[in-house]
């Protein structure tokens, strides 16, 4: 690379540094103060809430659990012109390389935060991600609406922190999954607009407390933790020292079993015969 490569590197590299710098300790845009969301962790979802699913079904939020199941949670609104659709979008993607199906193993409720929705618009926002999942009609993936009093005592309880932006006529909202016990517990929250199938397959394990999942899937689980830093989870290196010392600890015992029964036999070969 010669000099004037070097430093058009070297500036492109200084700009990068300082844009993301800037990003970082940039204000909060007025539009997306007060979005956030505060976790829950282990308390339990207010069951008698009543939300409209997507039939015109009423439904009490106890109703999605039946002690068996863990349940995914979005909270959208069908007419999001943007962050909704990316949202579902990503989740739609990992649920694609899932090797689960929501309804035998879990299942998958998004709940819209707009009052003025109808039952009619989630139906056809349902139709559209189950056709394009390819698993059939019989996915356990429902979208409801209700009335404003029960959507901010549902979203309070999940610590969803979203409102309605006047200017635009849109809402400001987190994006994030949301997972709960087979009883209405809360046990755990992924970020972002990506989602990995193996951080949601994860969290799913995790949330139905050994419920669901095979003794292999719990035994991976268990070489990885949940990092709040990056939303995901991440190999546990301890665990894996720990692995990695026992299998040693196996290999090491077995070479010396071997060694001591080969020099016993020798030893019974070269013994003298009276």
């Amino acid at each position: 690379m010669n000099l004037r490569a070097t430093i058009s590197a070297l500036a492109a590299i200084a700009t990068l540094v300082a844009t993301q710098a800037w990003a970082i300790n940039a204000p909060t845009p007025r539009e997306l103060q007060g979005v956030d969301v505060e976790e829950r962790l282990g308390e339990r979802l207010p069951l008698d809430l009543t939300f409209t699913r997507h039939d015109g079904e009423t439904e009490r939020v106890g109703d999605w659990f039946d002690g068996r199941r863990p349940v995914l949670i979005t909270l959208n609104y069908y007419s999001c012109p943007m962050l909704c659709g990316l949202q579902l979008n990503a989740l739609h993607d990992s649920l694609t390389d899932l090797d689960w199906t929501a309804g035998e193993n879990f299942r998958i409720v998004t709940i819209s935060v707009d009052p003025d929705e109808t039952s009619e618009l989630a139906n056809q926002k349902r139709d559209a991600y189950l056709d394009e999942l390819g698993r059939g009609d019989d996915v356990d993936w429902s979208f409801y609406t209700g009335n404003q009093a029960e959507i901010t005592a549902l979203a309070d309880a999940l610590g969803y922190r979203y409102h309605y932006v006047e200017e635009t006529g849109e809402y400001a909202h987190p994006a994030v999954l949301m997972f709960a016990s087979p009883n209405g517990d809360i046990m755990r929250y992924i970020y972002g607009l990506t989602y990995e199938t193996r951080d949601v397959r994860f969290a799913l394990l995790e949330a139905s407390q050994g419920r669901v999942g095979t003794t292999v899937d719990r035994l991976i689980l268990g070489c990885y933790i949940y990092d709040p830093n990056s939303g995901s989870y991440v190999q546990d290196a301890f665990m894996w020292m720990r692995i990695g010392a026992t299998s040693g600890f196996v290999l090491l015992s077995g070479l010396l079993v071997a060694l001591w029964r080969r020099e016993r036999h020798r030893n019974v070969q070269e013994a003298p015969r009276g």
